[in-house]
């Protein structure tokens, strides 16, 4: 097994932690434009249905980006704290380190991937 210097990790965090403010950012911008189509908009509704019906589509599309776009954020902003408790990189279920690869592609993933299997075969 091969041991990361300090420096190593600190540099990784610094990285970790770049990006996920970046993610931040851009999910807060989101989430702002959602927030506009949703409650700011100023077009008036169609009398023809057809019409109508399209903008309800669209609304609940809307809508549920929203609810998606405020569950992301909340996951970033705690990846964010556990960078800043030292905890971030490990797994909040089973206590394991989190491989790099796991948190390359998902950054503010709370779980190793063993135990976000086994969360994922819960909740089918």
């Amino acid at each position: 097994m091969r041991y990361k210097k300090a420096s190593d990790i600190t540099l990784e965090l610094e990285v970790f932690k770049n990006e996920l403010k970046g993610l931040l950012e851009e999910l807060k911008g989101r989430l702002e434009r959602t927030h506009h189509h949703i409650y700011e908009r100023e077009e008036r509704v169609s009398a023809n249905s057809a019409d109508q019906s399209q903008e309800l589509e669209n609304q609940e599309l809307v809508l549920n980006l929203d609810v998606e776009g405020k569950a992301e954020l909340k996951l970033v902003e705690e990846a964010l704290a556990r960078i800043s408790k030292g905890t971030f990189g490990i797994c909040q279920q089973c206590g394991k380190e989190v491989r790099e690869e796991r948190l390359g592609a998902i950054p503010h993933t709370k779980y190793c991937i063993e135990c976000a299997m086994k969360e994922s075969d819960d909740h089918a």
